[in-house]
């Protein structure tokens, strides 16, 4: 259930055109459903700002279909399923409207919103072969209603394509930093900019990267302040935690 739908009921008690003890039926109910297979949190948007996003891998179509079906029939508007393959976007595709990105694995229903943060989301990656965990930042945060720009290719191996970019570097609200190798350019980039830094470690590189984990270390150790960091790969964690910040109001 959403704001908007508990301040429904409660204007619908203030008219009297609801009874309270009706209005508690409601809301009691609404807490999770159970479907089964899955325990759907209704409540989530209510107590975090941000509806239950479902994770699509492991996951049957069925499941999904269902878990979707549910969540439109509560009233959620906007739905994000993260992880999701192309073969079951495209089972899924046929009986609901579904939006799908290949590129970053995100499915979406219901339109992207209107911007309401306070700022710019930046996303920003070492290289080319970062830009599905990118995507998947990018894309999270623009459905949870963020205006995101994406400033791709500008790694440390040459770092004049990152300093032709200060602007939108020094004008973001908060900036993610996407990166494999040895992870070097969150610490750039932190030391640049005045807002957050979220740092992304990939498991691209060579065999020496150990599937992303140097890159890890190298984030965890930056000698920037203010930046922090998510797992190997978890675009959605960045896209998520940069949707929160923006979200809090406050100027540049």
């Amino acid at each position: 259930m959403d704001k908007e739908k508990i301040q429904s009921i409660l204007h619908d008690v203030q008219n009297c055109s609801m009874s309270v003890d009706e209005a508690m039926l409601q809301l009691k109910m609404e807490p999770f459903e159970d479907l089964g297979f899955a325990k759907l949190d209704h409540h989530r948007g209510l107590r975090q700002g941000i509806a239950e996003v479902i994770y699509g891998a492991g996951k049957t179509t069925e499941q999904i279909a269902g878990i979707s079906e549910a969540m439109l029939k509560a009233g959620q508007k906007n739905i994000l399923i993260t992880r999701l393959d192309k073969e079951k976007a495209e089972i899924l595709s046929q009986t609901l409207p579904l939006h799908y990105d290949e590129m970053s694995r995100i499915g979406y229903l219901g339109e992207l919103p209107e911007p309401d943060g306070t700022g710019t989301v930046l996303v920003a990656t070492g290289g080319t072969s970062d830009m599905p965990v990118a995507e998947e930042a990018a894309l999270t945060a623009e459905v949870l209603g963020n205006h995101v720009d994406r400033l791709y290719d500008v790694g440390v191996a040459g770092l004049h394509r990152l300093l032709a970019h200060l602007d939108e570097i020094m004008s973001a609200y908060v900036i993610v930093a996407v990166a494999g190798m040895e992870g070097a350019l969150a610490s750039v980039i932190g030391g640049l900019a005045d807002c957050p830094v979220i740092a992304v470690p990939t498991s691209v590189g060579y065999g020496a990267s150990f599937g992303g984990l140097s890159a890890l270390l190298s984030m965890l150790n930056s000698c920037a302040s203010g930046v922090s960091v998510v797992n190997i790969d978890n675009g959605f964690g960045a896209g998520y935690l940069a949707s929160m910040i923006n979200h809090m109001g406050g100027h540049k």
